[in-house]
């Protein structure tokens, strides 16, 4: 199967800003609608929060939004991808050691059977995919913002209509992420490591 950056719509965005990897205060009140709206019960969800703004909430699948929800390390070469390469993302968490990817609905059916018709689907570390029937524990609007918090938004929800990656995207994103994987192992620098905080997702580049 070919990898080339796939062909998709125009992604919108309302704010003109740049995220920072650790950058949580992107969480805007349309975003927290938005991610509200995945609920049976919008309101008491927003109410809860404004009560608690620090407290993680356990939301729906499938309707909303998916999730494929993969190891840290390998979601943010992931995102690397998306952002220098391709489209952006969608909204993003991070949640003790995994990166929570929204996506598309539908997402979750259709990426595992995509990947196993790819070349490089063997070498994507597992990763799981929650859709219709599933719930995912998301962070709060307001978090810590430190590099290492268990729980903590890398890419916030910042509209009630923010643009989601489908299956042809992620997919993408994950074979370009496991060549990049199986190329840093058989390469040596003398150089440090880059500072991975360093990184910026600029969402008003979104293509």
């Amino acid at each position: 199967m070919s990898t080339a950056y796939p062909h998709i719509a125009p992604a919108r965005t309302d704010r003109a800003t740049t995220h920072d990897r650790f950058d949580v205060s992107g969480v805007t009140p349309e975003g927290a609608a938005w991610l509200a709206s995945a609920g049976t019960y919008p309101r008491s969800t927003l109410t809860h929060w404004e009560s608690r703004p620090h407290a993680p909430v356990v939301l729906p699948c499938g309707s909303v939004f998916d999730v494929v929800n993969v190891p840290a390390i390998f979601g943010r070469r992931m995102l690397d991808r998306l952002w220098d390469e391709g489209p952006g993302s969608g909204p993003v968490a991070a949640y003790r050691g995994r990166m929570l990817l929204f996506a598309a609905p539908g997402t979750a059916q259709r990426l595992p059977s995509l990947l196993r018709w790819e070349e490089w689907g063997s070498a994507v570390p597992p990763f799981l995919c929650h859709g219709s029937g599933d719930a995912v524990t998301v962070p709060a609007p307001t978090t810590p913002a430190e590099p290492h918090h268990p729980s903590r938004w890398v890419v916030a929800p910042d509209t009630r209509h923010p643009w989601l990656p489908g299956a042809e995207v992620l997919l993408w994103a994950c074979v370009k992420a496991a060549r990049a994987a199986a190329q840093s192992t058989v390469q040596v620098s003398i150089f440090p490591a880059a500072d991975q905080s360093a990184n910026v997702y600029d969402v008003s580049r979104r293509h």
